[in-house]
């Protein structure tokens, strides 16, 4: 695609390609925002203590049906 200029001299495609670099470092911002508010609200050792608990339940499960 040529770079055509608007009547007002603007290089359109530059324009494109400015757009696109900033929605995606707005993109990248919003992720970034996200994962900080998603890290604060996780309680890691809380966290693996249900995985554990989880864990041990299913082997319970998988013992008793073992046994049947």
């Amino acid at each position: 695609m040529a770079n055509k200029k608007t009547q007002a001299g603007t290089n359109a495609q530059k324009v494109r390609q400015q757009n696109a670099q900033s929605a995606n470092q707005q993109q990248q911002q919003a992720n970034q925002q996200f994962q900080t508010e998603f890290a604060s609200e996780t309680d890691a050792q809380q966290v693996r203590q249900k995985n554990q608990q989880s864990q041990a339940r299913k082997q319970q499960s998988t013992q008793q049906q073992n046994q049947q």
